[in-house]
């Protein structure tokens, strides 16, 4: 006797509800309220590593140069003097203005600093100057 196919299965697709959909959208908006502000203040503390590691990189030529010469740039010259043999050029800030230079300095041998993001002495955070004397 010859097999009936059974034809009469019928597979039913279920697909999300609103509801199910509305609370995955409540649940990534929640994790990018959180994340967004996180990501978004990086360019700030980039910005303050890369002013620090230049601070660093210009008194290793203040250092440089006091071997050389046996005494600092003076402070009439500042960190121009370096120019040539030490640096090819001076480089500006993350912000663009130029790095200070005191000597001799009030918080060491001598200073080099940035004002920091406001360009005034001064400031807290990201606006707090960045030098020579907290590396």
């Amino acid at each position: 006797m010859p097999k009936l196919l059974n034809t009469a299965r019928i597979h039913f697709v279920r697909g999300f509800t609103l509801i199910e959909v509305m609370v995955v959208i409540v649940i990534l908006a929640i994790m990018a309220a959180m994340i967004v502000p996180k990501v978004m203040s990086r360019p700030d503390e980039a910005r303050i590593v890369a002013a620090r590691q230049d601070v660093a990189s210009l008194a290793q030529a203040v250092k440089l140069y006091k071997l050389d010469n046996k005494q600092y740039p003076p402070g009439d010259q500042g960190l121009n003097a370096l120019l040539g043999r030490y640096l090819d050029r001076l480089p500006q800030d993350p912000w663009g203005k130029p790095y200070q230079y005191l000597f001799p300095g009030v918080r060491g041998e001598f200073d080099i600093w940035s004002f920091g993001a406001d360009g005034v002495p001064g400031g807290e955070a990201g606006n707090a100057d960045i030098g020579s004397w907290a590396l």
